[in-house]
């Protein structure tokens, strides 16, 4: 019988019979192992672990453990609740039901009459488990485009029929576990009695393949896992979520509201929040003085020319809101959906010499950019936001050392915040797709090899991903892992050699000849309302004390004590700390209550000794009481606190962390 080799992720070489699955790989390791595979990776591809290998091959077993085995884990579970839904109401039609960041979906047109509420929850995930016990295997079958069509018509399935039309005969497939058949691409895990729990989340509507011209679908949430006790972990971890919901917390802190008449979408800054706005642009502006960037500002329009020539129009163009046009024939202008086309028209503003550059234009600008009314999501997905947007135009020379500043800026940023744990991803272009892309080959080829070496220079914990650059460039993304465990996209750097080549921008060389710069866009924040959701969240609201919008409240334990209350508050507001003294006419004890639940870092509590000794009793939130302080003592106190957050630099050797 003809050998295949085998390359495993070690480097190690082994021989199998041609035909070999990835779990009878697995099986030859350890039966242990062959007990947790999922799926496989082959040759970069992740496959069933039950599909055969025919050629040599690098194989890579996929588990729990790895983010495929859990897509793959995910995806079958989208197909055991479909299963469950055509047993429990007969004439559902699927359209797609895909694994996601957390869990899994299927949009579904139920039968007339049948609607699906949080109610039925358990009646169908009872059959879920019922179905999951009779260890069906997931079976692929190529089928033939004609088979696949007549298979649906005779279901009368018109969502499955349209997806079909897509697709090319010879490259379809359909996957079986018992008495379900989908038109699926796969992979899927070997049988359904790996999944162990599920739990049903929510029931929301979708339209057909997100056109709101299309019938509106009923889309049902779940997530799935290979043990009960990961089920027990992960609601725990939602309900706690769900306590930090930006959208509560920024309700009961009075940090920010929506209006329907203003527009969905288009958050309103209230004055606390925008007191932790403006402390959060303070401290980057400031970071950014010190690292060699000049402010600038753009207009929130721009003439819908400026956005054909950056080629945001071409690919965003029916996305974003409609242009504006004006009284002047031909005349049209588009709500500004990026900063950068506005900063290439500033560095074109007078010419420049090799000596010159880096030219670093920063802007907090507010951007546009149309979202579905039903992705809208508090701060985290809106219709206007402001990035802390900055674009560095530079000589190819330049690039990687301007791109590993950038680093040093964004980890500086993490640090203050406290931001500990995060991986860098380098998000580069497809190598399938490439027409999604804008530029020449080598430029595209010189700037992801920059970017990885760059990484690996300041020694980053990275993963790469195919597909997920820009598409002018390549990319460094930043995934934070909040206080709860939780991933968030923060951060980006992007290397950009087309927007200069677009907008015809120069600088003469040493040799007195015209060359084009590179151009390298930023954002540590990312947004900052999305920012500041993933802070709220992060921290529950208990955000550090420079930051914080009310950072002390001054109690006075009766009404006797009020002027050596203000007097004491005077005296903290002329050193800049912001607060509030506390003058109803209740106990000191609901005025404390009060305080920690607005979250105010400290509390200064002041009765009869207090005022005799010239003191404050001070509380700070979460440790009780500290002691009696003066108030000079205080400021000391509070300034050696706040003052840590400047304490190091992005520009210095100390402040690289």
């Amino acid at each position: 019988m003809t050998q295949i080799n085998i390359t495993l992720p070690d480097g190690s070489v082994r021989q199998y019979p041609q035909g070999t699955t990835s779990l009878e790989v697995a099986q030859s390791i350890s039966e242990g192992l062959m007990r947790n595979v999922l799926s496989a990776k082959v040759n970069g591809e992740v496959w069933d672990a039950t599909r055969p290998i025919h050629t040599d091959s690098s194989l890579q077993l996929l588990t729990w453990k790895d983010d495929a085995g859990k897509n793959t884990f995910w995806h079958s579970s989208a197909h055991l609740l479909a299963e469950a839904l055509e047993a429990l109401y007969p004439g559902t039609k699927f359209g797609i039901g895909p694994a996601i960041e957390q869990g899994f979906y299927y949009d579904i047109d139920t039968p007339e009459g049948v609607v699906i509420s949080q109610d039925d929850f358990p009646k169908i995930e009872q059959k879920m488990t019922e179905l999951a016990k009779q260890k069906n295997e997931y079976l692929r079958k190529d089928i033939s485009k004609q088979e696949a069509i007549q298979y649906f018509e005779q279901k009368g399935d018109e969502y499955k029929l349209e997806l079909l039309e897509r697709l090319e005969d010879g490259s379809i497939t359909f996957y079986e576990q018992g008495n379900f058949t989908d038109l699926c691409r796969g992979p899927h895990i070997p049988t359904t009695d790996k999944i162990k729990s599920v739990k049903l989340l929510n029931v929301a509507g979708a339209y057909w393949l997100g056109q709101t011209d299309r019938k509106q679908l009923t889309r049902i949430y779940g997530i799935s896992f290979p043990q009960a006790k990961e089920l027990k972990e992960f609601l725990e971890l939602r309900a706690e979520a769900e306590k930090r919901d930006h959208r509560k917390i920024g309700k009961e802190m009075e940090l920010f509201t929506f209006s329907e008449k203003v527009g969905k979408g288009l958050p309103l800054w209230l004055p606390k929040g925008a007191i932790l706005r403006e402390r959060l642009e303070n401290f980057l502006k400031k970071a950014q003085v010190r690292a060699g960037y000049e402010q600038v500002m753009s207009p929130h329009i721009g003439s819908k020319e400026l956005y054909i020539t950056s080629g945001h129009y071409a690919k965003y163009g029916k996305d974003s809101f409609q242009p504006i046009r004006t009284p002047d024939e031909d005349e049209e202008y588009l709500l500004k959906p990026m900063n950068c086309p506005h900063h290439c028209e500033m560095y074109k503003a007078k010419p420049h010499s090799y000596k010159d550059l880096p030219v670093r234009f920063a802007e907090f600008g507010t951007v546009y950019r149309y979202e579905q009314s039903g992705e809208l999501h508090g701060l985290t997905r809106v219709r206007g936001f402001t990035q802390d947007d900055a674009h560095i135009f530079c000589r190819p020379d330049q690039v990687k050392e301007e791109f590993g500043k950038v680093i040093d800026l964004v980890q500086y940023v993490f640090t203050a915040l406290g931001f500990s744990e995060y991986t860098a991803q380098i998000s580069l272009r497809d190598p399938e797709n490439r027409e999604k892309y804008i530029g020449k080959d080598e430029d595209w080829e010189r700037a992801e090899r920059e970017i990885t070496e760059v990484t690996i220079e300041k020694g980053l914990n990275t993963v790469t991903e195919l597909g997920e650059a820009a598409f002018y460039g390549p990319k460094l993304d930043f995934m934070v892992k909040d206080a709860i465990g939780r991933k968030w996209q923060l951060g980006t750097i992007q290397v950009d050699y087309n927007l200069p080549q677009r907008f015809e921008l120069e600088y003469t060389g040493s040799d007195n000849q015209k060359h084009r710069p590179v151009m390298i866009h930023r954002a540590p924040f990312g947004s900052m309302e999305r920012f500041v959701a993933i802070l709220i969240e992060s921290t529950a609201g208990k955000f550090p004390l420079w930051l914080a919008p009310e950072q002390i409240a001054v109690l006075p334990i009766s009404e006797k004590y009020h002027e050596y209350a203000q007097k004491v508050f005077r005296e903290l507001q002329e050193h800049d700390i912001k607060g509030f003294m506390d003058d109803r006419d209740e106990k000191i004890g609901r005025k404390i209550r009060d305080a920690e639940v607005r979250k105010v870092p400290y509390m200064l509590i002041v009765g009869e000794k207090e005022a005799e000794a010239g003191q404050v009793s001070l509380r700070k939130q979460g440790e009780g009481d500290l002691g009696s302080f003066t108030p000079e003592e205080f400021v000391q106190r509070f300034k050696d606190e706040t003052d840590k957050v400047t304490a190091f630099s992005p520009t210095t050797p100390e402040g690289r962390v």
